[in-house]
Parts: structure tokens; sequence; C-alpha cells
């Protein structure tokens, strides 16, 4: 690689200052940067996962997967979930075609023409379920809950709601292959499931948030990444349960696209009992009270029911393979802190204000026209300093919350802005009405929002609001107020017109209906 100093050289005719930051100082690029891009290009790397599709062929993969995209590209438009469609209908689909593929070269390695069956264990949406079922495959999903989409697969994908304990009665015999696709924590489990089910049964298992046999994963050595860690903790636990364990990388639109496959036991179908004595001891090292078959006193005498006395239930006391595993609750929690009392939010955030305003003194009488020669914009603070001058108890319930006091921040978009973990006062006259930039159903949800919450900055700001009300996109004052427009579903028809369209009160032309108005905001009271 030969690069020229002349090539990185300015002319004088260009009109490029190296201040250091956007424009680079010459000396640096020709020092430095190219010194590293030289390097750069010279090194190789090893990955530290295996390449994409490399357990099966990709022109067989490329074929099956646009045939199933082109099959199922009408469940993005009709995806009911609140999740994105486009990521979880491609990337099911996409793990649909892998396993087809794969399953395609095992009946051809094996000389059977039988389609395999499956069970996907925590199969969420079960859109992989309804795919692979709809290919011929013969299976079934189970989740701990019900998702709105199952109903409209029909009668022919099977899916079922239920909690999966790792247990005696959670063996699958007559089941060809065990899924676990984002299982969470299920996932360390599946390798288990499948090893004692039967000698014939395989798995398969696309890891993704890290969870051990009970509990969270703890990373354990600090050279590797979490998730390189996390995929050797499966795949050392499908080698123990007597798996030959593959890896392979998908093609998804994911991060955590890397899979596991089990297809083939280390051991003869007559070691099974000795396999299944070393299992078991795996999994209770792993969870710190290994059994005492052999202990004088019965568990019955112990703390717990623990064989050793430790404070663990006995395992065959709860009919369970190890003690403490709790799947997943049925409801899941909502902790974007959304679902946080109003009072409380109200609170924070005319303290975090009263901060950034310098102490000055809240709920004012605003001037009727909301026009004022100086608008107090306040400080920017770090989240560490607001936190700071917080009280304790308010701190504790934030933390109980994802995000804790940057979400309820974030949250409160009318009234405040968080960038690069800083917090100020929103000025809405810097923002600007960008008309061409939004589709059309984008602009119509726009004009449907104006006025339907109060202004908090005319409500609470020492200044009133920063904007006249004809442009604030919010309301002065109860008597501004619009009723919110209901949101029509696609399948329904647009009311019959009734009155002028001068009756629908549009945004005033000239004024700033920004694209960042917080629409799916708390009610008006707090006007966030």
């Amino acid at each position: 690689m030969c690069i020229k100093f002349s090539s990185v050289t300015s002319k004088k005719n260009e009109r490029w200052h190296s201040d250091g930051i956007v424009y680079p100082k010459v000396t640096w690029l020709a020092g430095e940067l190219l010194a590293k891009l030289a390097r750069w290009s010279a090194e190789s790397r090893q990955s530290a996962f295996k390449s994409t599709l490399s357990l099966i062929s990709i022109a067989k993969y490329s074929k099956a997967y646009q045939g199933l995209k082109e099959k199922y590209k009408d469940m993005v438009k009709a995806w009911p979930e609140v999740t994105d469609p486009e990521k979880f209908v491609y990337e099911d689909v996409a793990i649909a075609a892998y396993l087809l593929v794969l399953w395609e070269d095992e009946r051809a390695e094996r000389g059977v023409t039988a389609k395999q069956s499956f069970v996907d264990l925590g199969c969420g949406n079960g859109l992989l379920v309804h795919v692979l079922s709809s290919e011929g495959h013969p299976g079934r999903g189970i989740d701990i809950r019900r998702r709105k989409i199952w109903d409209m697969y029909g009668p022919q994908t099977r899916l079922e709601e239920s909690a999966i304990t790792p247990n005696d009665s959670t063996l699958f015999p007559d089941v060809d292959w065990l899924i676990g696709n984002h299982s969470d924590e299920l996932t360390p489990w599946i390798p288990v499931i499948a090893a004692r089910s039967s000698y014939k049964c395989r798995f398969f298992v696309l890891p993704c948030c890290f969870f051990d046999f009970v509990g969270r994963y703890h990373r354990r050595q600090s050279e590797k990444t979490q998730y390189r860690g996390y995929l050797d903790f499966i795949t050392e636990v499908g080698a123990t349960c007597g798996f030959h364990v593959e890896e392979d990388c998908l093609r998804i639109p994911s991060t955590k696209r890397v899979c596991l496959i089990g297809k083939s036991r280390t051991y003869p179908p007559a070691g099974e009992a000795s396999m299944d004595v070393q299992r078991t001891r795996y999994i209770h090292r792993r969870r710190g009270c290994p059994p005492a078959p052999g202990a004088a006193a019965s568990s019955a005498d112990r703390p717990d029911g623990c064989p050793d006395g430790r404070g663990t239930p006995d395992v065959q006391a709860e009919g369970l393979w190890l003690p403490g595993f709790r799947p997943r609750e049925k409801a899941e929690r909502v902790r974007n802190c959304a679902t946080l009392p109003r009072d409380f939010v109200d609170q924070v955030v005319l303290q975090v204000a009263d901060l950034l305003l310098g102490g000055k003194r809240l709920n004012p009488r605003s001037s009727p026209g909301g026009r004022l020669k100086a608008w107090n914009r306040g400080e920017s603070l770090s989240l560490s300093e607001v936190a700071d001058k917080l009280d304790r108890e308010t701190l504790q319930r934030l933390k109980r919350e994802c995000g804790g006091l940057q979400t309820l921040l974030r949250n409160s978009h009318q009234v405040f802005e968080v960038l690069n973990g800083s917090v100020h006062i929103r000025d809405w006259r810097e923002e600007k009405c960008q008309k061409g930039k939004h589709p059309e159903a984008k602009r119509t949800l726009l004009s449907g929002a104006f006025k339907t919450r109060l202004c908090w900055f005319f409500t609470h700001h020492p200044d009133g609001c920063a904007l006249p009300s004809h442009c604030c996109p919010f309301a002065h004052g109860p008597e501004e107020l619009r009723p919110p427009r209901r949101k029509r579903r696609s399948c329904e028809l647009p009311p019959p017109c009734e009155g002028p369209a001068e009756s629908q009160a549009p945004a005033p032309r000239g004024c700033m209906v920004s694209e960042t108005f917080p629409f799916s905001s708390p009610p008006p009271s707090m006007g966030t």
C-alpha cells in the first residue's frame, strides 16, 4: 500500500480551515492517519465467530429465503403487534429458510423423506412456527403469554399458552427438534431438555438475552465479550449433555445472530444413564448446591429441604431439575416510567425544571399572547448533577424503571431535551417546521394533534410560553383545547364530511408543528 503525502496536502485555492475537529490538520492526516490506514490494511484479524451460513448451501438458502419472503410479505402489512413488523417478519422468515435447508440436508444424509417434527419453546409471536408448519413440518409452539397475532394464523398453526418449567413433565420424546429462538431463560435448558427427551432429539438455539440455569448469566472471563462468553457457555452445556455442538452465523437483521446446533451425540444409546449423571452434576455445580444422595439425615431435617444444609430446596421435593428456576411473568411489566403515578411525574418535572431555571418562581400568570422580550432558557445540567439534587426516595423509585431519571425526562418531551448525558429546557422557537420532509399520513397526524394538550410552559414557566398562542402546538389554556382525533383502523372507512373543512382547525400557515411533538405522551394535565 503506497500513499503519497502530496495526496493529502491542501491546495492554496481550497477554502479549508484546519480546525483539528471538523477539518483535520494536514500534519495529523500525514503523520497519524496514513500510518494507521497502512497498519489496518495489513492486519489479518481472525473473527471470533464463524462465517455466515457456513453449515448450509448459500445458494439453497438464498432460493428458499426469496421464496418465503415473497410468500409471507403480506404479514408486514397486517402485523397487529407493537413491534417492528419488518424486522420480526423478515428475521423469522430468514430463520425458517435456514432450518428448512438444514433439515432438507439432514433428510438426504439419513436417507429419509418424512419431514422433521419440532417444538418451539418460547415461541413469542409464533411466526416461525406458522412458517415451518405451512411448509409441511409438523410442530407446535409454546409460550407463557398469548399474542394478538396468534388469531391470524389459522388452525393449522398449533400454538399453546403455557409456562415451561424444566422437569420430567416437560419432555418431548416424539419430537425430532427443539427450537429456542430468543428463548431467554429457557436457552441453557433446551440442550438438557432435548438430551433427556430422547436419544434422537436434536436442538437449535439462537441465544439473545443472557440467562444461566437460574437467574442471569455472569461473565467469568474478562478477555471475552459477554456475548462470546455466553455462546461458549451454551456450547459447553450442549457438549456436557452429549451433543456435537456446531456454530453458525445467520443472515438476519439482528446483532445476536449466532446459532448453536446439536444434531448428533458423542455417546452411544447404551451410555444414556451415565451421561445423565454427568448432566445432573454439571447443572448443580452451576447452581452451587450439588446433590448429596448419601447424606445421613433426610432433606426434611435440613433448612428448606436442602440435602447439604445450604438453604436450597430439594430438587426431588419440588419435581424440578434444579430449584430456583422461575419462568418469566405472564404479564410483562411496563418499566419505561409510563405507569408511574401522575402526581409523582409532575413533581419530578417541576423539581428538574426549577433546577434548570435557577430556582425562579414557577406557576406564574402568563401573558395571554406569550410574547416576552426575554425568555429564560435556563442552564444545562448533567444527569448526575440533577440526580444529586433529588431526594433518596425519588431516586430509588426511578431506579426501578428502565432508564430511570433519563427515561422520565425523555418522556417529558415537551419540557426537556436530553442530549449526550445532559438535560436542558426545550426551546420550541428552535424547532423548525419541515412540511416536505413528512409523508402525507405523517402531516395529517401532526395537524390532528394540534392543540390537543395543554402547554406546560404557559402554565408553569416564569416567563410563560416563548411562542404566541396561534403558533404553539399546545393549548394556552383550557379554552383552546381540541378533542383528540380517534385513530381509525386501516379497515375502517372515513366518516362522512360534516361541515366545511375550516371547522377542523388545522395548524396556522407558517407556524410550527414539529415532528418531535409527543403524540403518545401523557394526558393534558402534564403537557409532556
